[in-house]
């Protein structure tokens, strides 16, 4: 029997909390153990600023499963991105259920984005840019709650009226003060930690707009054509990754035109098993490039399944019949 859950059936078995151990451990177990890399399969559609794509396959060691993501990502529709994840039965393929992905995927992203900001920024920094203020900034930054405390927030977005929605809206949710920014460079040069959710196809961040000290996430780089951080400012930078071969191909590397060779990057699981070092002055300048990957799928619909199953939620479907 295969497990149909809808958006409404994850929503109510999704705690954030549960996962952040489960995601360091995976993170480090795919930089370390890996033997099939994971892969990402994007196609632009007929239809202006759209896109289709496939993330696989979902694989960490002890779990008894893997996924594989569908997506479509339509940019100026609500919510942008829509699909499928499909978790299946490692030992005999059997498909063990079918999720509603956007708010999966939405959560594991906030969270995998605050892990690496979190580990790479300096111990004391609390002032928090956030650039792109849609889903995915409001994210960021309730998931970077998590591991630290934030003192005050800027948020840029080149439609004002979103900034200034944000801003109201987190400040009353977190309790933290938020401001809007008039100008970009304004939002970070008074920033310790820059987070950017975009879907810039031109760099925006060059290197005379930020502090030392600093520290970027990027998540808007995620397939080909996408570029938010200039290639100054990479190698100017110590820059960590989710997937040196993903970042290169269709991530911050690649979109900024660099290559590994101009850049020396390694990942955030080798950070965290502690083989790399992540930031080691308070005056670098660091830079987490996140393209997203199939684990994280694999991390949070295993935790989703087994609670469903425990709890008797969602709709049983045979599709073999």
């Amino acid at each position: 029997m295969t497990l149909l859950l809808k958006s409404t059936d994850i929503k109510g078995l999704l705690s954030p909390h549960e996962l952040i151990a489960d995601l360091k451990e995976g993170f480090k177990k795919y930089s370390i153990m890996r033997n099939i890399d994971g892969q990402r399969a994007n196609s632009p559609l007929p239809n202006n600023y759209s896109s289709s794509m496939i993330l696989f396959p979902g694989l960490l060691n002890e779990i008894p499963a893997y996924t594989v993501k569908v997506h479509a990502k339509f940019q100026y529709q609500s919510p942008s991105i829509k699909g499928v994840i499909l978790l299946h039965d490692l030992n005999n393929g059997d498909l063990l259920s079918i999720m509603d992905s956007p708010y999966l995927t939405a959560v594991r992203t906030g969270l995998s984005g605050a892990l690496g900001t979190h580990i790479l920024s300096h111990s004391n920094a609390s002032i928090v840019t956030i650039i792109g203020c849609g889903v995915q900034g409001e994210l960021q930054l309730k998931s970077l709650t998590y591991f630290r405390n934030i003192s005050r927030v800027y948020a840029f977005d080149l439609i004002p009226e979103k900034a200034r929605l944000f801003a109201d809206k987190m400040c009353r949710e977190l309790n933290i003060p938020v401001f809007t920014s008039e100008s970009l460079e304004e939002a970070t040069k008074q920033a310790e930690i820059i987070i950017s959710a975009t879907w810039s196809e031109e760099p925006f961040l060059f290197p005379k707009m930020i502090q030392p000290g600093t520290h970027i996430t990027t998540l808007g780089a995620d397939q080909h054509g996408k570029c938010e951080i200039s290639g100054e400012l990479i190698k100017q930078s110590v820059f960590i990754c989710d997937d040196i071969n993903l970042s290169e191909k269709m991530g911050a590397i690649g979109g900024a035109g660099l290559t590994r060779k101009d850049v020396d990057p390694y990942e955030l699981g080798d950070v965290l098993a502690g083989n790399r070092p992540g930031r080691t002055s308070p005056e670098q300048i660091t830079v987490f490039g996140s393209v997203g990957l199939a684990f994280q799928d694999l991390v949070v619909a295993w935790n989703v399944y087994q609670k469903a199953i425990e709890n008797g939620i969602g709709e049983n479907v045979d599709f073999y019949l």
